[in-house]
């Protein structure tokens, strides 16, 4: 590490928390020339790229940014740099800055300080509004405010996984969500798809993914998490609410993957250019009866395989022309073979936002999961 980066990452870990765009331009003004530094967003459709400050969203899909942003890659255009800003496969936005330096060692140190910039948004984020407010492009509805607050995130990278996610309507979701955690040797994914309308739709997913997460947490095997959850929700509405639920747990070094399907969204794999629907012992939906006994399946992955997690809004997404069903869903899943799994979901938001001419009316949930193998 250069004295210059050093410096500049220490600038950012001691920034007052609104003050950490700024006081990382002026160092990059200082140490590199840099002119003019700017934060840029990706907003909660993943469709805009929104500055921090007062100023044009970027939505072509074509522009460098989007590009630096998709590929995670740095791209140099017409003088100006575009460095993604991410923290642990989770990407937050880009950062501009201008003029760029000819130097190809201070363009990686720019690039390294921009992963930097994101690990410290990471860090202030549960303690001040300034960034989460600069992301929307528009009001959200209070129970989509509490669905994404609900989220651990919505990409997620290590040496044997990829992983990604989306809601929507992203300014209105109700009662969709999705939940995952990983400890090194396991990785656990639940995707929910709740009933219901408006907060009382969200406040049935939040019971939901807390029961899962004490469950998970206290060392329960995939069935017993199903079942607590599935007590704690009975227990809150008699029956009266419910929710579906996929259960995941993939072993990272075998690729065994333990799943309890609780009237669950639907699970799809791509391998080798096939997409084909995993059959699943369909059980009660969680809070539906009471002491539901759960069973497990078990399946082998096989090295780069992809599994898709979608609900019914996405196949039942309608316009007056038809419905989107599972045969165009089919064929835009193998498209999606060469994108990352960030790339690939919102890729098929788009493809089913164009299908209705707009945002969705139901929710919809899509998560997709690369397995790239066991790693040393």
């Amino acid at each position: 590490m250069s004295e210059a980066e050093g410096l500049a990452r220490r600038i950012l870990t001691e920034a007052p928390t609104d003050l950490i765009v700024d006081r990382l331009a002026a160092e990059l003004a200082r140490t590199y020339g840099v002119t003019r530094t700017e934060l840029y967003q990706v907003d909660y459709r993943l469709a805009e790229l929104l500055p921090l400050d007062d100023g044009p969203a970027v939505t072509g899909p074509g522009h460098p940014a989007w590009r630096a942003f998709d590929h995670q890659e740095p791209v140099i255009a017409d003088g100006v740099g575009w460095f993604p800003v991410g923290m642990r496969g989770e990407r937050r936005g880009v950062l501009k800055v201008s003029p760029v330096p000819a130097d190809p060692h201070a363009r990686r140190e720019l690039d390294t300080l921009a992963t930097v910039l994101g690990h410290e948004l990471s860090a202030v984020m549960a303690t001040t509004d300034i960034y989460r407010s600069a992301r929307r492009s528009r009001r959200l509805t209070l129970a989509a405010e509490m669905q994404w607050e609900l989220l651990p995130g919505r990409s997620r990278i290590r040496p044997s996984f990829s992983l990604a996610g989306q809601l929507e309507p992203a300014y209105a979701v109700r009662g969709d969500s999705f939940d995952w955690s990983d400890d090194g040797h396991r990785l656990w994914l639940a995707v929910l798809n709740g009933y219901g309308e408006g907060v009382a739709a969200a406040l049935l997913a939040s019971l939901a993914t807390y029961a899962l997460r004490n469950a998970r947490r206290a060392g329960l095997d995939l069935a017993d998490q199903a079942a607590l959850a599935d007590q704690a929700i009975y227990a809150q509405y008699r029956g009266e609410q419910h929710v579906s639920a996929l259960l995941i747990e993939l072993e990272l070094a075998t690729g065994e993957l333990t799943v309890v399907d609780a009237g669950s969204p639907r699970l799809l794999r791509l391998r080798a250019d096939e997409v084909t629907g995993q059959e699943l012992d369909k059980q009660f939906p969680l809070g539906m009866f009471e002491g539901t006994d759960y069973r497990p399946q078990r399946f082998r992955l096989e090295r780069e395989d992809r599994l898709f997690v979608v609900s019914d809004g996405v196949i039942d997404a309608t316009t007056e022309q038809g419905r989107y069903g599972e045969v165009a869903l089919d064929r835009f899943l193998r498209r999606t073979a060469p994108m990352e799994p960030l790339e690939a979901v919102r890729s098929l938001i788009g493809d089913l936002r164009a299908f209705v001419a707009g945002d969705l009316v139901d929710d919809a949930v899509v998560v997709c999961l690369d397995w790239l193998g066991p790693q040393p």
